[in-house]
C-alpha cells in the first residue's frame, strides 16, 4: 500500500511502501534539489528517527538530482548508519547514475536493479 509522505511541488512528490515488517520503501518521483531535498529529509528524518533501520530509496521515477539532494542523500546515509541502519538505492536510470559514479557516491551507497534485489540485500546471511 503507497502512502503519500508529501507533495512539494508538481516537480516532486513521495511515497512510502512497507515491503517487509522491517524495510521500508521511498519512491521519489520527479526531481531531489534545493526545493525539493529539505522536506524529503524532513519527513523521512522523522522515520529513521521512529527506528526504521532499513531503507530502500528507489529511484525509477527521479528525472534529475542537484548537488544539494546529493548532500540530503548523504546526510540521510550518515544518519541510518548512526543508528545501525542502512540505505539503498535502487532503479537508477537517466543521468543520475553517471552523477552518483562522477561523485564517487556509487561507492557510498549500495544501488540494486530492483526493489526486489534491494530487499533480499538486507536479509541475514545465513
Amino acid at each position: 500500500m503507497k502512502r503519500c509522505l508529501g507533495t512539494i511541488t508538481n516537480a516532486m512528490e513521495f511515497y512510502y511502501d512497507d515491503v517487509d515488517a522491517d524495510v521500508l520503501v521511498v519512491i521519489v518521483d520527479g526531481g531531489l534539489n534545493a526545493d525539493t531535498a529539505a522536506q524529503f529529509m524532513a519527513s523521512v528524518s522523522g522515520l529513521v528517527e521512529a527506528g526504521i533501520q532499513k531503507l530502500i530509496v528507489d529511484c525509477s521515477k527521479l528525472d534529475y538530482i542537484s548537488s544539494f539532494g546529493l548532500s540530503q542523500l548523504i546526510l540521510l546515509h550518515g544518519r541510518m548508519k548512526k543508528q545501525d541502519g542502512d540505505v539503498k538505492l535502487c532503479n537508477i536510470r537517466g543521468i543520475v547514475p553517471q552523477v552518483l559514479a562522477t561523485t564517487k557516491l556509487d561507492k557510498l551507497f549500495d544501488i540494486y536493479d530492483d526493489v526486489s534485489a534491494a530487499r533480499l540485500a538486507f536479509r541475514p546471511v545465513g
